[in-house]
């Protein structure tokens, strides 16, 4: 019996230990963790898939946050839409088109004319241009308005009334101009159909016309459509940025809308969660802090990251001209609007990153992870390994305890 329970300790303690030697080979990649660690992303950084491993992995860059490159994100200002539809400086020619409404006045100057009476020397008519761009007045006919300008369609009817009136003259202005609406709907006051006057109008006027936005600028969000072109902004850029404000056209159509601006805070914090910024701005020590703070046990302190799709214009001021063009070729894809993909690294152990921290934005839709420090996955990694020792410890003293009764 004392010869059985001998070999079943040497079987049981050989079999742990080639266990044992198997899981130290594997090494601490093999423990389970929360995301990648801090060597992970910055060796796939600049990598295409085939040079991973990974055919269709995302190629993407890392930027170590310094002074210098926090200003240059925080300093950028959009261009969305004067870049897309042009500033524009005023509303040019205005015509009159389908649908306008207007007053043709005719004035004779002897008392009894046409469209003159001992009483008034004046006739006033209402007149609605047709489909056909045409209206018809008395002793003219039909005549073509769509098109023309106050001053061209005063003078048209001017020369149609030379041979037929008494020193005539004529003054033509607009009642109403529906040919020259701009439709505002969705988180507004009034959502309505807004008549563009004869002066050059912008966005945020005719916003104000709709009863201006019902949310907080900071997250209302405006697109304008003309046309086949679509542009979208946050309102507290068009209001920041006089070049966003730019002037609108018959026919745009504007939607606001109200979309609060949000975060997702992931890894060694108190809680994997997404966050609402519920502010005009926010940094980046902001948007931990609204997220808990960092776990003080199990964050590496040198690997904070923001994941972000960035501006074509950020990303190649912060990787130059020829580092970009090389990320393009190894199959680096902007999304939907046209930006790229950067991941923005933060060295917290650096007393200047509390300053810098706070010169650095937080965008929408930003991903902010805090990787665990490499002592995490060895404390895992050993506590693994400590387990089936305390199975063999326990069966070698069972053993022992039987070999002690037997005897």
């Amino acid at each position: 019996m004392e010869s059985l329970l001998c070999r079943t300790r040497s079987v049981v303690v050989k079999r742990v230990t080639a266990l044992l030697l198997c899981t130290a080979l594997a090494g601490c990649q093999a423990v389970p963790g929360e995301g990648p660690l801090t060597t992970d992303i910055v060796s796939d950084a600049g990598q295409s898939g085939s040079e991973i491993g990974r055919r269709n992995a995302t190629v993407f860059d890392i930027v170590d946050v310094d002074g210098q490159s926090a200003r240059l994100v925080s300093e950028y200002v959009s261009t969305t839409l004067s870049r897309r539809f042009g500033i524009g400086g005023g509303v040019g020619q205005v015509v009159i088109g389908i649908g306008d409404q207007l007053k043709v006045t005719i004035f004779e100057a002897g008392s009894d004319g046409l469209f003159s009476t001992t009483e008034s020397k004046q006739t006033s008519i209402d007149l609605v241009v047709q489909p056909d761009g045409k209206a018809a007045i008395p002793y003219v006919g039909s005549v073509r308005f769509a098109g023309l300008t106050l001053e061209q369609a005063r003078q048209a009817i001017l020369d149609a009334l030379k041979q037929k009136a008494v020193e005539p003259d004529v003054i033509v202005t607009s009642t109403s101009t529906a040919s020259r609406i701009v439709t505002v709907s969705g988180a507004v006051g009034r959502p309505s159909v807004v008549p563009l006057n004869l002066v050059s109008e912008t966005i945020n006027e005719v916003i104000a016309k709709a009863g201006g936005p019902s949310a907080q600028p900071y997250e209302t969000y405006v697109t304008l459509v003309r046309g086949k072109k679509t542009g979208t902004v946050l309102l507290k850029s068009i209001i920041e940025s006089p070049s966003e404000n730019i002037h609108v056209k018959p026919g745009d159509q504007i939607f606001v809308t109200r979309d609060p601006r949000t975060f997702t805070v992931l890894g060694q914090v108190r809680a994997n969660q997404r966050v609402e910024f519920g502010a005009n701005d926010l940094n980046l020590l902001e948007a931990v802090a609204l997220a808990g703070g960092g776990s003080d046990r199990t964050v590496d302190a040198k690997g904070y990251f923001v994941f972000r799709y960035e501006e074509p214009d950020i990303v190649m001021s912060l990787l130059g001209q020829e580092r970009f063009h090389k990320l393009l070729s190894k199959g680096m894809k902007a999304d939907r609007v046209g930006r790229y993909p950067v991941v923005y690294r933060f060295d917290m152990t650096k007393p200047d990153s509390l300053i810098v921290g706070q010169t650095f934005p937080v965008k929408n839709r930003d991903v902010i992870y805090a990787s665990r420090h490499p002592s995490v996955d060895i404390t895992k990694f050993l506590d693994f390994v400590a387990r089936p020792i305390g199975i063999v410890n326990s069966g070698v003293n069972v053993a022992d305890n039987l070999n002690d009764f037997n005897n």
